[in-house]
């Protein structure tokens, strides 16, 4: 892997703005749940478990922090109440860390003799459109040759949106009718990205079929016919989930991940929710990286998921 820049001073400051709505949130109630308290004692183990579940943490993930804390609370017989941000931030730490999760510095693609290819998969109205245009953006700004394959066929409205964000990062855009075969699509992009040497491919896929049978029956197919093209492809498998949706979001990785084989995980719209938490119970809970935050509307409003940055922001 090729690390393309450090993880820069104005890239935090936008973390920091990003997240503010859940560090405003989760420090409100955390204040709360410890008012009159001088201790962490059973009460306010329960009120802090209270406030994770309602920053959409998610209840085993919550109760995994919620263990960690009594050990330590139990071994150091007293701890004050003062403390508890510092060991919270540490417990929160230390699970991503057991989780495997990646300390991504930039966009980054593995050096290859073939395009890398993308999958993006995700329901509709989650940002799976804007956040292929955004990685198309900084993919080109960091100076890889970019072409993106329309492979949601089944909306007219998915090829418009795609191409619009197509035309403003200046990438091609491989496309055919509303209604034509999606793999047939995969199958032109990825040729055209041989042919023009491209350095990375980003498929879109349908957001919604009628049933979980019928999803995974197009997503193999069209992985299937892009295997005819570039053997190994695709390389990643990318998730998009909306953040602000909180539970909703654990609920569609889960559907997902029964569809098909998730490698990386973006989430979009954190900027806009108190419900940042969910990052921390999804890496958790499904043991696939999170590769991607969308922390706001701007076209550079795209981040790589940095596990040490992110909860230094959210503590700060």
């Amino acid at each position: 892997m090729s690390v393309l820049n450090i993880f820069s001073k104005d890239k935090k400051e936008n973390l920091n703005k990003g997240l503010s709505k859940t560090k405003e949130s989760v420090f409100k109630k955390l204040s709360r749940a410890i008012v009159g308290k001088t201790a962490v004692d059973d009460e306010v183990l329960d009120n802090l478990e209270e406030v994770l579940i309602s920053s959409d943490v998610g209840v085993n993930t919550t109760i995994k922090i919620i263990e960690r804390i009594e050990s330590r609370v139990r071994k150091d017989k007293y701890l004050g109440t003062n403390e508890l941000n510092v060991i919270l931030k540490e417990e929160i730490e230390s699970l991503l860390e057991e989780n495997k999760t990646t300390d991504y510095k930039d966009f980054t693609i593995p050096e290859m003799s073939n395009p890398f290819v993308i999958m993006v998969v995700g329901v509709n109205g989650v940002g799976k459109t804007t956040t292929i245009g955004k990685l198309a953006n900084q993919f080109k700004k960091a100076g890889k040759k970019v072409i993106i394959g329309a492979a949601d066929t089944f909306r007219a409205a998915a090829i418009e949106q795609l191409e619009i964000w197509a035309n403003k990062v200046e990438v091609p855009l491989i496309k055919q009718k509303m209604g034509s075969d999606p793999a047939s699509v995969a199958y032109d992009t990825l040729s055209s990205a041989i042919a023009n040497k491209a350095d990375v491919v980003i498929i879109d896929t349908a957001g919604r079929l009628h049933n979980k049978v019928n999803l995974m029956n197009e997503l193999t197919k069209i992985k299937m016919v892009m295997k005819k093209v570039i053997p190994d492809a695709p390389h990643e498998i990318l998730l998009i989930l909306d953040g602000s949706t909180g539970q909703n979001a654990f609920e569609q990785a889960k559907q997902f991940t029964l569809a098909t084989e998730v490698s990386a995980i973006a989430l979009t719209k954190l900027d806009g929710t108190a419900k940042g938490g969910v990052v921390i119970g999804i890496s958790d809970q499904f043991k696939i990286p999170v590769k991607y935050i969308g922390i706001g509307e701007g076209i550079n409003d795209l981040q790589v998921f940095n596990k040490s940055e992110f909860v230094d922001s959210l503590f700060l």
